[in-house]
């Protein structure tokens, strides 16, 4: 990117400061949840469509924008949709809608993505951008199967080079964006067994089947066991997060059900995990007579990174922030269903610091998260940059 047209990118995003801030605050006391997100599609939507973009209403929610005349081109993506979370934040702009929440910082991914939109389209008008930029604001990234492929399969990817996006990460200072070439996030899927059995009274166990024991043993047992079947390198890692069975004390309960996700660092690990899951729960339960039924879900591969385009993301971060604004990361367990554009091409994915200096560190996927709103604007600019530098680039 020239000096002009990286002057003009800052020009532009900071000339829509306050309109930017208004709408992530917007986002925030309205949060839809995954495929619901008909009122952020239709803001977006609008406000891009004013800028000049060429727009896409996709069937259900989300959309695409397309600036500036290619090939080449290059996709930039934001996720929509908000958690199942209540807002414990006091913020005027604290959600308005009881049991939802911006909880992982997606108000700042669309937010930042508008603004690059609007910066590209000032740089389009000036002749000054060369190739076209895709803007895919997708919905359900929180769900599994999150809503990327349904975007791939909807031509979202068609004559596109490289991709690229950004993810808040609350342990962060704003003006820091972590980078990293290679595996940045792990393989995610979703596991809910469901144990049947006769159901009696807890004095005759040898009578019945002790579901309650069995599930206690599924839930201790199988994340040991995969432990020790599966390369310690590949970090898997099975967390529940739900667990129902019985209703009184002196009563074995014929149902009973535990639910949570499979996690790990591995990609080949990944393409095992669901053959030997379902291979261990038989083995587990079928001591205690009790039936298992499955319900494995998979969800996303590791975002892998490719090492060119990660190049050119550390570039624009240290043209926009400074060298000493590119800080390294290390790979995480969480998932992310942008995995499946970089299956499709290459592209990377950045780690957007939200903390205020100083400030409180917060966790994602917490009704707490607060994040600096200064870290939309920083999205926009290095977004831009990172779309004008590889049209350069191609």
């Amino acid at each position: 990117m020239s000096a002009a047209a990286h002057d003009l990118v800052d020009a532009a995003v900071e000339g829509h400061r306050t309109e930017l801030l208004e709408l992530r605050r917007d986002l925030h006391a309205t949060p839809e949840l995954s495929w619901q997100e008909q009122r952020t599609t239709e803001l977006v939507a609008e406000r891009l469509q004013r800028a000049g973009l060429s727009v896409t209403r996709l069937p259900h929610t989300g959309l695409i924008a397309d600036v500036g005349d290619g090939p080449p081109v290059v996709a930039l993506r934001a996720d929509l949709d908000a958690l199942p979370v209540e807002d414990l934040t006091t913020d005027a702009w604290v959600s308005t809608r009881p049991g939802v929440a911006h909880a992982c910082g997606h108000d700042v991914h669309t937010a930042g993505l508008v603004g690059a939109g609007l910066a590209l389209a000032r740089l389009h008008e000036r002749g000054q951008l060369p190739g076209r930029v895709r803007l895919l604001f997708q919905p359900a990234e929180e769900v599994m199967p999150g809503g990327a492929t349904a975007l791939i399969d909807l031509g979202a990817l068609d004559q596109v080079e490289q991709i690229f996006c950004l993810h808040c990460d609350p342990t962060l200072d704003l003006g820091q964006v972590g980078v990293r070439e290679g595996p940045i996030t792990g393989a995610a899927d979703q596991l809910e067994v469901r144990l049947t059995g006769s159901g009696g009274h807890t004095s005759r166990p040898h009578l019945t089947e002790d579901l309650t024991f069995a599930l206690a043993k599924l839930i201790t047992e199988l994340p040991a066991v995969l432990s020790r079947r599966l390369d310690p390198r590949a970090g898997v890692s099975v967390v529940w997060g739900m667990v129902r069975a019985g209703v009184a004390p002196n009563v074995i309960p014929a149902a009973g059900v535990v639910g949570g996700t499979v996690r790990m660092l591995d990609a080949v690990a990944w393409s095992q995990a669901e053959r030997m899951v379902r291979e261990f729960i038989d083995d587990i339960v079928a001591p205690y007579g009790v039936k298992a039924e499955v319900d494995y879900r998979r969800g996303v591969p590791p975002v892998v990174n490719d090492p060119a385009a990660t190049h050119l993301l550390a570039g624009a971060v240290e043209r926009v922030v400074g060298l000493e604004g590119r800080v390294s990361t290390t790979q995480s367990l969480g998932g992310e269903d942008f995995a499946w554009f970089l299956d499709a091409v290459p592209g990377a994915m950045g780690r957007l610091g939200t903390r205020t200096r100083g400030g409180p560190t917060y966790d994602l996927h917490q009704g707490n998260l607060r994040v600096d709103e200064g870290a939309a604007l920083l999205a926009a600019r290095v977004l831009a940059t990172v779309a004008v530098d590889a049209l350069c680039a191609r």
